[in-house]
């Protein structure tokens, strides 16, 4: 009985316990919040600290860092030719790409030796272009390089094209030789990529501005430099698009190589590589669009060619001559851009079909060979077939067709135009840049360091911090805010287009197919070539650099916008238009929230883009960052400040990079 009582007095003791008390739920700040959070605290303490600590600096002004460098650079320049390091590594290595350089140059652009012409002339470079385009391609691209060629010839413009296109595939050819095997063995070995893709993605980060100025303190200015600088700027797309193409091979069909017996060369020459052939020739494609874009832009560095004559135009404002140099630069970024991408699709034709000479015995057997052979040999002994006929009509009259439009929109839109310049500069540009540049420069670098810290996370904040404190050392820390400042206002309108756009586009499939040809097109031309119509319209100004850099970084966030709203479940909208949402809320409440992945990566391809395309503008009078580096060439006495507004570039790119990228992975998660 009495283990029944103690049995039965057990559940009386628990229900005479009390009800425990509610857990309190702990609410959860969102990011939105602490990033407004900072951004007020910036702004007040601004108001109070206002013109304080901003460590501005003079142009003509030099840090002790400055000096350094200038010091450095002359002590290189008294050394180079008993200095070890230079007479058996850097000084042998401009000579053997000077001695390419300038074995191409002779072959297609310039007078060798004992020739007052080329050793092939326009007909014979012209037939070249032709049979390559067919023999990889078909008959229309082909007529397209045919055309594109001789275009540059009545532009009046063939020798400036010439010495480009040998820059750049003098450029492309080293590349590649370094580049497909280091692609292959990062995609044969993973621990090679894991040590080569933070490397690739700083090279990629880099703007095309910064790889000038170290260049030259090693190699000299001249082609050699520009065609190295061109050269490391180009490899990384190869590198990494073979590595991708490696990887990309299915397993399946490697185990079926090594049950046949197949050794690591055979699978690798028999299986991997043909299988990955169409995904490496685009490798190629990106090599050698990047080299074109980069062999402009060292022009700088006295690189012979289209970039010398587009950088003359700008620096004294000639907007015609700007207009016919930059409209061939397109035009051979077209050409090369078909012919890359037509041998690309003519790899996958040969690789379905299982014969891997598919793609050449067609030309081989036909008579183009035949037919470029006998214009090589024209142009090689005759005169009128190596000089291109004519004083370049077709130029002389685009040039006059853009100035004249060029004096018309000054006349007749200067009020449209200048209205819309001053809104933007007044109304965003100037508030945002004063808040950078008249903060003192500890306040703007915690609210850096916080923003980085809420937005991708510890390490993002650490990698803002190491930046913030670098760009401090460069002595150009005002120059870099105002950078900061162009680059975040273009960025802001890239991504309003961007969204815009890409909604459009990926709720379109009919928009999307008239949109996408012309955006890719538009990635296709070097940034010196935006320059040039917004120089008309808004003059030598930053605001110039920054509309152009508007429209030199919008396609891809389109794009990139575009496939992220596309990729939204279409069960996910049907389900919402069932539930009543009208479009407004459907692209609101649902499509731009499940794809900010892809916002998130839009702006971090957008700042990269911008910030390339900002610095740039220094030519246009951008001024900040992109103006010391054109100077530190210039004048030797800012050498060493043209070198450290490069590193300063590097550092923005590096933290805009790392925040965005860290963003985008806690957004995905």
């Amino acid at each position: 009985m009495t283990v029944a009582v103690e049995k039965t007095e057990k559940p009386e003791k628990t229900q005479a316990v009390e009800p425990a008390a509610p857990v309190k739920r702990v609410r959860k700040v969102s990011r939105s919040t602490v990033v407004a959070a900072i951004l007020v605290v910036w702004l007040v303490l601004f108001l109070v600290l206002r013109g304080k600590q901003t460590l501005a600096l003079a142009a003509a002004d030099l840090t002790d860092l400055h000096r350094w460098f200038n010091d450095v650079n002359d002590s290189i320049g008294a050394n180079r030719n008993s200095n070890p390091l230079f007479l058996y590594f850097f000084n042998e290595i401009r000579l053997v790409i000077d001695t390419l350089v300038t074995f191409v140059q002779e072959l297609i652009s310039q007078p060798s030796v004992d020739r007052p012409v080329p050793q092939i002339g326009w007909l014979g470079v012209v037939g070249i272009a032709g049979y390559v385009s067919w023999a990889v391609g078909n008959w229309r691209v082909a007529l397209l390089a045919v055309a594109g060629f001789t275009f540059l010839g009545l532009q009046g413009l063939w020798q400036e094209s010439m010495d480009t296109l040998a820059l750049t595939v003098s450029a492309v050819f080293v590349a590649l030789l370094f580049a497909i095997p280091l692609g292959v063995w990062a995609g044969l070995s993973d621990r090679v990529n894991r040590i080569m893709t933070p490397f690739l993605d700083f090279m990629q980060t880099m703007p095309t501005f910064v790889y000038l100025a170290p260049l030259t303190l090693f190699f000299l200015i001249g082609p050699a430099s520009a065609t190295i600088a061109t050269l490391i700027y180009a490899a990384p797309p190869a590198i990494r698009i073979t590595a991708h193409a490696i990887r990309a091979v299915p397993e399946t069909t490697v185990e079926a190589a090594d049950s046949l017996g197949a050794t690591r060369r055979q699978a690798l020459m028999k299986v991997l590589l043909p299988m990955s052939k169409r995904t490496v020739v685009m490798g190629v494609n990106q090599t050698i669009m990047a080299a074109l874009a980069m062999v402009t832009i060292a022009a700088l560095i006295d690189a012979p060619g289209l970039g010398k004559t587009v950088v003359q135009a700008l620096q004294s404002l000639d907007v015609g001559t700007a207009f016919n140099a930059g409209l061939a630069i397109v035009v051979m970024a077209i050409v090369l851009d078909r012919v890359t991408t037509a041998a690309s699709a003519r790899a996958e034709t040969a690789r379905r079909s299982g014969n891997r000479f598919a793609k050449w015995r067609r030309p081989l057997l036909g008579a183009g060979g035949v037919v470029a052979a006998v214009l090589v040999y024209l142009s090689h002994t005759y005169l009128w077939a190596a000089e291109f006929p004519g004083e370049g009509g077709t130029g002389s009259a685009i040039s006059s067709g853009a100035d004249t439009v060029t004096t018309w929109a000054q006349d007749s839109l200067s009020g449209i135009t200048n209205a819309f310049r001053d809104a933007i500069t007044n109304g965003l540009l100037n508030p945002f840049q004063t808040l950078l540049t008249d903060s003192p420069w500890w306040l703007v670098g915690a609210a850096l360091i916080g923003l980085g810290v809420v937005l991708g996370g510890w390490r993002a904040g650490i990698t803002t911090a190491v930046c913030v404190g670098l760009l401090v050392g460069t002595g150009v820390w005002s120059d870099s805010m105002t950078t900061l400042a162009s680059t975040v206002v273009a960025t802001v309108l890239v991504m309003l287009l961007g969204i815009v756009f890409g909604v459009w586009m990926g709720r379109s499939a009919l928009v999307d197919r008239l949109l996408r040809p012309s955006l890719d097109a538009a990635q296709v031309m070097p940034p010196f070539v935006y320059l040039v119509p917004f120089l008309a319209l808004f003059g030598a100004t930053r605001f110039t650099a920054i509309v152009a850099a508007v429209v030199y970084a919008a396609p891809v966030a389109m794009k990139i916008i575009a496939d992220g709203v596309r990729n939204v479940p279409a069960t996910t909208v049907e389900a919402a238009t069932a539930a009543g949402c009208n479009t407004w809320q459907i692209i609101t409440k649902v499509q731009l929230p499940m794809a900010r992945g892809a916002l998130t990566l839009a702006t971090n391809q957008g700042l990269i883009y911008v910030l390339s395309m900002v610095v740039v503008g220094g030519l246009v009078g951008a001024g900040a960052l992109g103006y010391d580096v054109v100077a530190g060439f210039s004048q030797g006495q800012l050498y060493g400040k043209g070198l450290a507004a490069g590193l300063a570039i590097v550092l923005l790119g590096v933290m805009f990079d790392r925040i965005t990228q860290a963003a985008a992975r806690r957004t995905s998660a």
